[in-house]
């Protein structure tokens, strides 16, 4: 479909990274994803394209300015590889790039974003928590002052990178009940008191690390909070909008995949004496699936336009949200339908796909959590 808004520089910057996909990751996907883990010279690979650049001074090693349609561009290129861990795993560290820039000190600045950006180190963001998933204004990890340090206890899971990161951002409870009573800290994966441990056996992401993560008296210097005391988190509040935003490219990309290898399937598959594109039942399929991401795509350029025009549109973030991942869901489960039982092996990445949509549905808030919170940005 074609984008009004777009230039030859996100086009070039688009086209880059789709080569870079062919060439360097969609060939090794479904080794990576049974082997579980990406190997890290493409963390740096994608560091040098820029990929981890967007809205970090060129100091820190970032691009110095910040285009959403880029964003959106990168994440979706990317899904294209077929893995929706080669993503998570690559793009993990860049919910909590945005924060480090915004609050974090000169020295936090200096020492971790040349790194983070570059693909060198991995960093995280841990908000996520056992008792409460998405009910961050009940966050139970707490921060208490010890003289010039923080004493942190509690735990975050589901936390993606969070095994391989090097720093972390993690939300921690300084004040009383609520959003206005958290405050952020950047701690560095040494930290004495601080622990990390692997989630296993996951339905998708295979290749991309998830971790849990402990905190027992960890001491974290007052000097690493970032932002103001109690405020912290609601400072960084558009940060989630960005990562919704990704998170809708994602649904787009895997979205065109399904639709790409279900006509290429039915192009080439024969049955009752004529190829499966000549069956108008398939046909009917393939224009369904079609519709639907132009539908996505149309929305999420004017997503982009409105972010670029320092709007930040979070109703219609959040609605664009559970639609791409309901289309999603709509294509997955369609392309399965097409390809048989070719689609249900191990290798295909509409299996692969259909199995990633959920993930995708809950990530950066879930279907039920962005329709409430569309309803009360629309004032109701």
């Amino acid at each position: 479909m074609q984008n009004p808004f777009e230039t030859e520089e996100r086009k070039a910057f688009r086209e880059t990274v789709a080569r870079f996909v062919a060439a360097e990751i969609k060939p090794h996907v479904d080794e990576w994803d049974e082997a579980g883990d990406v190997p890290w010279e493409i963390h740096e690979k994608a560091g040098a394209l820029g990929y981890f650049g967007f809205g970090v001074e060129e100091q820190y090693g970032g691009l110095g300015f910040d285009d959403a349609f880029m964003r959106a561009a990168a994440t979706e290129e990317m899904s294209k590889c077929g893995a929706g861990g080669v993503v998570a795993a690559l793009g993990g560290r860049l919910i909590s790039i945005g924060v480090i820039q915004l609050l974090g000190s000169d020295e936090i600045k200096a020492r971790s974003l040349p790194d983070i950006v570059s693909g060198r180190k991995g960093s995280s963001l841990g908000v996520t928590e056992p008792s409460g998933g998405s009910d961050v204004a009940n966050l139970q990890t707490r921060a208490t002052r010890d003289g010039n340090h923080f004493l942190l206890n509690g735990s975050k899971t589901f936390i993606t990178g969070g095994v391989k990161s090097d720093f972390y951002v993690i939300a921690a409870r300084t004040g009383g009940e609520g959003l206005s009573g958290i405050s952020l800290f950047f701690v560095d994966k040494d930290t004495p008191g601080f622990s990390v441990t692997p989630i296993d056996h996951k339905m998708g992401w295979w290749c991309s690390d998830t971790a849990t993560l402990y905190f027992d008296d960890a001491r974290v210097p007052a000097e690493n909070m970032m932002g103001e005391e109690d405020r912290g988190f609601i400072a960084v509040m558009n940060n989630f909008n960005l990562e919704r935003v990704a998170l809708i490219a994602q649904a787009l990309g895997m979205s065109k995949v399904c639709l790409e290898e279900s006509i290429r399937w039915a192009q080439e598959r024969q049955t009752f004496g004529k190829r499966l594109i000549e069956h108008q039942v398939i046909r009917h399929k393939i224009a369904d699936m079609s519709a639907r991401i132009d539908a996505v795509e149309a929305y999420l350029n004017q997503i982009c336009w409105l972010v670029n025009e320092a709007e930040m549109p979070t109703a219609e973030i959040s609605k664009a949200k559970f639609f791409a991942t309901k289309s999603l869901e709509f294509c997955a489960s369609e392309a399965m339908q097409i390809l048989g039982g070719a689609g249900y092996l191990r290798g295909n990445p509409v299996e692969r796909m259909y199995r990633e949509v959920k993930v995708v549905a809950i990530g950066g808030g879930s279907e039920e959590i962005m329709r409430d919170l569309a309803v009360r940005q629309m004032g109701l």
